[in-house]
């Protein structure tokens, strides 16, 4: 699929107001994007798992109006929040092309976390896709029996192709939040090993995944909830003229390549000596970058080499990956999810600010809500 069959031709239902209202996850990669072109096009391919309970919940009420300006107010845990409406205001910009009816209604978007938004954990993943979701739900709604496209995805508007424009829209947003809309397991980044993959949306990981790496459980370590010196927008800027990024891009296709094997193999030693390298050479991108930064904290290193000792005493398969950020998301399989939460309770919550961890687990995706 390409951009346009993305661009309806018009809209002849006629809706002057309504509600739409949507819940969409955070997700954790195993292996990292870090590295855009224009478009938030990835420099390199992606897969993450989709979590479950970190989700954000957003409302959209559509009112029509006269003027040809976007019109919005951002409501963020019941109080109006002017600091989000620039961002809503370049993401507007940069969808209007797809979602024409963008200037034709007031929107009312009211938003909130399951988790606390200065946790330190990416919201934007979450927020960005529950927002495109509900503009998705307000298209479906203005398109009803009217041929939009030549596209014959696009007449049908079917649940395959909702999906997949709403993660082209959420990705325009924040270029991970394309990977928030389906579960378990999603790939965002075109490569050779994944035969439907696209920069321009995620899609389901489709191979059959061992039981050893179902229902997978994080815990997500709350080290900092401070906001980070350097944002993930500058960050990945900084790969331009990076004196690694190129063998970094090319190893991001191989171990992807190969954790698809792991996945479908169940071969556990592999997937944590993947998903860790991953973690650290993402970090090795920040501090080799220049200007070079370290968005580890002490406290940060203290656990992975905690979680480092426990593996080799217990022959436990934990292990740890890491996002843009401080804090440490802890990963293992169900079956050892009693001794885990034991070790994370004597040995590591010590390490988390204010003891603060969140419980998560492996989820299906976004859903509608009304």
């Amino acid at each position: 699929m390409t951009e346009q069959d993305f661009t309806p031709k018009s809209y002849t239902s006629n809706v002057e107001s309504g509600s739409v209202k949507w819940e969409s996850p955070s997700n954790i990669a195993l292996v990292k994007y870090w590295g855009k072109r224009e478009s938030q096009i990835p420099e390199n391919p992606s897969i993450s798992f989709t979590l479950s309970n970190c989700k954000t919940i957003t409302e959209v009420t559509y009112t029509k109006k006269e003027g040809t300006d976007f019109s919005f107010d951002v409501i963020f845990e019941g109080e109006k929040n002017a600091a989000f409406k620039p961002k809503i205001q370049t993401f507007f910009e940069r969808v209007e092309g797809y979602l024409p009816f963008l200037r034709d209604y007031h929107f009312k978007i009211e938003t909130s976390n399951t988790f606390p938004h200065s946790s330190g954990i990416a919201s934007s993943a979450s927020g960005m896709s529950a927002l495109a979701l509900c503009l998705m739900s307000i298209e479906e709604q203005l398109t009803k029996n009217v041929i939009q496209s030549e596209s014959e995805e696009f007449q049908n508007f079917n649940s395959d192709f909702f999906n997949k424009k709403a993660s082209f829209i959420a990705r325009l947003g924040s270029g991970s939040a394309c990977r928030s809309i389906e579960g378990e397991l999603v790939v965002w980044g075109e490569t050779k090993s994944i035969s439907d993959s696209s920069d321009l949306f995620g899609v389901m990981f489709t191979e059959n995944i061992h039981s050893n790496f179902q229902n997978y459980q994080d815990a997500i370590l709350l080290v900092d909830k401070g906001e980070k010196q350097v944002s993930s927008s500058v960050g990945h800027k900084l790969m331009y003229g990076h004196p690694f990024a190129s063998k970094r891009f090319e190893q991001a296709h191989e171990n992807l390549a190969e954790l698809k094997e792991v996945l479908t193999n169940g071969n556990q030693k592999r997937f944590i000596e993947i998903v860790e390298s991953e973690a650290l050479t993402l970090h090795a991108m920040m501090m080799t970058s220049m200007p070079y930064f370290i968005l580890m904290k002490p406290n940060t290193l203290k656990i992975i080499n905690k979680i480092w000792e426990f593996r080799q005493s217990t022959g436990s398969n934990i292990c740890f990956t890491l996002d843009a950020g401080a804090n440490v998301h802890v990963l293992f399989p169900e079956d050892e999810q009693k001794k885990v939460y034991e070790f994370i309770k004597s040995e590591l919550v010590a390490y988390c600010q204010n003891g603060h961890y969140i419980c998560d687990t492996v989820g299906k995706g976004a859903k509608k809500l009304a």
